[in-house]
């Protein structure tokens, strides 16, 4: 099945789970939904949308404006108030209770610290305000949840750095530069890794990596390229492409040429083209479209006072049976990125192939 006909057909079987709550009743907080005093309103609304991070970011990039367009089209007479927190969870704790005190009437939060907003959700929750986790799963009596299956990003980096590492895939070394461990979804895409990896390499070393944060993403590759050898690090399984950047530059900064097999997550456009170059193994694609509009769907309905059926639901430290979409990723190699990333409209084939890649954009098949 192409990638374009999996992305339609996620948006549609999300669309109509989350369309199933325009049925149901406002389930009580016991249950882990938020009951507003908005039920059966169809009228507009103030949305707060708080993401991670903007500009050429995925969440800025993408996110934001298929969030908003999904809003506007669900309810024309909602407002959306979006707002960046530049990755600091300080940042995005003042602007989410500046959002309470204004008294928007849900959120969509894309937690930095999942943990470190749990008082202020638990004061949304107070004033009557839902809060939809979207992409993180955050701590606190969230009313919905949102996100692709973590795991399984894990295993998909797992056996594309396998497969890459050829005949040291039995008994070579890897390096695990994880996630930030404030980051639910770090230690979700790590223990999906690990179900994979387990008994076929030695893991040389492992970090957590601070708020995602690229430079120490470098300083632990250059500190394990130092503790293990230059000859040492067989792969290196990198939780982002962001980690990716950053370790590569290590091995770059340390002259190992070429770098051992390194993974990556999100497609950003510049690991796009490390793939197509060959000096990154691969990354995995999570279709934003679909999650954005589950994730907007699920706020008007709990903007309108309705319980968002979805069939699935999770549990955080506080919550039980939080109403929950999980979907699914995809991984993209230098032999599928047109089928995946062009054929679904994320990339154009001129954004991707600059002129120093157009032998490498010839043997991928990247044409116009």
């Amino acid at each position: 099945m192409s990638i374009r006909t999996r992305v339609a057909a996620l948006a549609a079987a999300v669309a109509a789970a989350v369309a199933l709550g325009a049925c149901g009743t406002a389930a009580g907080a016991a249950s882990g939904a938020h009951t507003t005093a908005t039920a059966g309103r169809r009228g507009g609304f103030t949305v707060g949308l708080l993401l991670p991070a903007s500009g050429a970011d995925r969440y800025g990039r993408f996110d934001k404006p298929l969030i908003t367009q999904r809003l506007q089209q669900q309810c024309p007479d909602c407002t959306v108030d979006a707002v960046s927190a530049r990755d600091n969870p300080a940042t995005q704790q003042r602007q989410m209770n500046a959002m309470i005190t204004k008294r928007v009437d849900v959120m969509i939060l894309a937690a930095v610290d999942g943990r470190a907003l749990r008082s202020s959700i638990v004061q949304a929750h107070r004033a009557g305000i839902p809060v939809v986790a979207y992409d993180r799963l955050s701590e606190g009596p969230i009313s919905g949840y949102v996100t692709f299956d973590g795991a399984q990003v894990g295993r998909l980096q797992a056996q594309g750095l396998l497969t890459a590492m050829g005949p040291k895939a039995h008994g070579g070394q890897i390096v695990m530069m994880n996630g930030a461990a404030t980051d639910p979804n770090a230690g979700w895409f790590q223990r999906g890794a690990l179900s994979v990896l387990k008994g076929k390499v030695r893991i040389g070393r492992s970090y957590d990596t601070i708020d995602w944060q690229q430079s120490v993403a470098f300083a632990n590759m250059t500190s394990a390229i130092a503790a293990l050898g230059p000859n040492g690090v067989d792969g290196v399984l990198a939780a982002n492409d962001n980690l990716a950047t950053g370790v590569l530059n290590a091995f770059d900064s340390s002259r190992i040429s070429p770098a051992p097999p390194v993974t990556g997550q999100d497609a950003d456009l510049v690991a796009v083209r490390r793939i197509v170059a060959g000096t990154q193994t691969m990354t995995v694609y999570k279709p934003i479209k679909p999650e954005a509009r589950a994730a907007a769907d699920m706020a008007v309905a709990l903007g309108r006072g309705q319980q968002p059926h979805t069939g699935r639901t999770v549990a955080n430290s506080t919550t039980r049976n939080i109403p929950a979409v999980f979907l699914t990723p995809v991984p993209v190699t230098a032999g599928n990125v047109k089928d995946t990333l062009v054929k679904s409209g994320v990339y154009k084939i001129g954004e991707i192939c600059t002129p120093n890649l157009r032998s490498a954009c010839a043997r991928a098949g990247l044409t116009p």
